[in-house]
């Protein structure tokens, strides 16, 4: 499969570009190195441009042919990271979705820092079981997948304790988030009051970018920051992983940018309110 993230295909070229310099510091051409392991030559180009995966298999044979063996295991940690960079939902929620949202505890674990953005949803830090069973049901629903929403629904609701621990979430939300009826009017209702409830945690920021403001920075993808390591996004189709420093760096930049957008407190809560007066 190709892979459709840039970040992935940047980190797949790092990778070919260091299986280059162990090549040349081994003193072997490519056709030398690839008729010592019995390749076309065309398989080492293809893995030094970063066209090509290499298998574990390949990255081993290829740092005993340059005499560089105790590369190998670094190199594949390296190579499965760029795997995982872009992952298809079907792969990732072949098991259900309580597997999908256990995969993600480490993360959450190791972060101090979490910047949110999302244009279309209330994200999961503050979210209510009724919106979160709502949303998980519609994505059962359009993938096709196994029924587990109640258990999904539980791994979520103790993810999110974290709000309560030392560590700190600034979220914002285009205004529309709060006028998409997931759930239906009831659920709606809950989940908007509950946010106004989150905004009086104490390491919660909410803003929220009104709709009717002029704007030098249209909407974009939704995207959860991880500190400054990783930057989570959702496709309709995959999850993307980004951990590139020029990709991080952009998104950190698109994100101070809209946090300069947004209004906060009680300007906030005011749009709040109108959503929630909206649904009679």
């Amino acid at each position: 499969m190709e892979l459709a993230s840039s970040s992935a295909q940047e980190a797949r070229k790092a990778l070919g570009k260091r299986l280059g310099e162990l090549r040349i510091a081994a003193g072997l051409t490519k056709r030398a190195l690839s008729e010592s392991l019995g390749w076309h030559e065309s398989k080492a180009s293809r893995f030094e441009s970063g066209k090509r995966a290499p298998s574990e298999r390949d990255l081993r044979e290829w740092c005993r042919a340059c005499g560089a063996d105790g590369e190998a295991d670094d190199l594949i940690t390296t190579a499965r990271g760029i795997e995982g960079m872009y992952v298809e939902w079907r792969k990732m929620e072949g098991h259900g979705l309580k597997w999908a949202q256990q995969s993600a505890l480490p993360l959450w674990d190791r972060t101090q820092n979490f910047r949110f953005y999302s244009p279309w949803l209330i994200p999961g830090p503050i979210q209510t079981a009724s919106y979160i069973k709502a949303l998980l049901t519609s994505i059962r629903d359009r993938r096709g997948l196994v029924d587990d929403v109640d258990a999904a629904v539980e791994v979520r609701l103790e993810k999110q304790k974290i709000v309560y621990t030392p560590r700190t979430f600034v979220i914002l939300l285009e205004e529309s988030a709060l006028y998409n009826r997931t759930g239906g009017t009831e659920v709606m209702a809950g989940q908007l009051g509950y946010l106004l409830s989150a905004m009086a945690l104490p390491r919660v920021s909410i803003g929220i970018i009104p709709r009717d403001i002029d704007r030098p920075l249209m909407p974009v993808e939704g995207f959860f920051m991880f500190d400054d390591h990783t930057v989570k996004v959702e496709l309709v189709s995959a999850h993307l992983t980004v951990e590139q420093k020029h990709e991080l760096a952009m998104y950190a930049k698109t994100f101070a940018e809209l946090y300069e957008l947004a209004v906060h407190g009680g300007a906030a809560r005011e749009l709040i309110r109108a959503a929630i007066e909206s649904l009679g």
